[in-house]
């Protein structure tokens, strides 16, 4: 869908297409909004916060609306004595899917694929000795964590990771409409940047625009009849 065509609908919805009644809506207000929607519908719909309680991939739906954003990403790592730390993680990082990663020996040269369990950072300690859960290069498990914008694999010395890879959920794409003034970055684009989701999702991120902008303008019913849109129709 065409940005020109989502302002349009946008306007139209806040009944501000033939007239600038109550207050003006400039078009970078509209593509802030739109914008903010997008990450807002996302972190909604992949924590499950929708009237069908479905998170990611609990349903055919959740997944073809949010299989976008899934994004493969190879780690760097720097070894410690008992684990991996990998280089900060992108800017666009917005929710953990996944860490798949090869572990090689002393005794096994050869990679070997391990299955890498997401864990508290408060419970490493236990989990390290723990002989059941830690890390285990002959059952090919171990556990990682998240903190200070990294990823963490823990080995507890016993193995070595290659080429591990991380899955995650990014930020949806910002839309930019040529001439229009970018309101996160101050600068003015050169060329449109149309918004990355299939047509019909798109119907729903400007209904969820329209909310924000009816709240902003104090407008009750745009902004509640379109809130009840976007989840009715989600």
């Amino acid at each position: 869908m065409l940005n020109q065509a989502i302002l349009l609908k946008v306007q139209q919805r806040l009944n501000k297409l033939a007239s600038n009644d109550y207050d003006n809506i400039e078009s970078w207000q509209i593509v802030e909004a739109f914008n903010k929607g997008q990450v807002d519908w996302s972190r909604r719909n992949l924590h499950g916060m929708n009237t069908m309680k479905e998170g990611d991939e609990q349903s055919t739906s959740r997944i073809d609306d949010l299989q976008l954003l899934l994004h493969p990403f190879p780690l760097a790592m720097s070894q410690r004595p008992k684990w991996y730390e990998s280089n900060p993680l992108p800017d666009d990082y917005m929710r953990w899917k996944r860490v798949s990663t090869s572990a090689i020996s002393n005794c096994c040269p050869e990679p070997r694929s391990m299955v890498v369990y997401l864990t508290e950072e408060g419970n490493v300690d236990v989990l390290l000795r723990d002989k059941n859960k830690q890390p285990n290069f002959e059952w090919g498990e171990t556990f990682a964590t998240v903190r200070d914008h990294k990823v963490i694999i823990y080995t507890n010395g016993e193995f070595d990771i290659v080429n591990p890879m991380l899955t995650y959920y990014r930020q949806p794409r910002k839309i930019e409409i040529e001439g229009v003034v970018d309101p996160y970055t101050g600068t003015t684009p050169t060329a449109d940047v149309e918004c990355e989701f299939k047509d019909d999702l798109i119907e729903l991120l400007v209904d969820e625009a329209v909310k924000i902008l009816g709240g902003d303008i104090e407008s009750f019913n745009q902004s509640t009849r379109e809130g009840q849109s976007v989840e009715t129709n989600n």
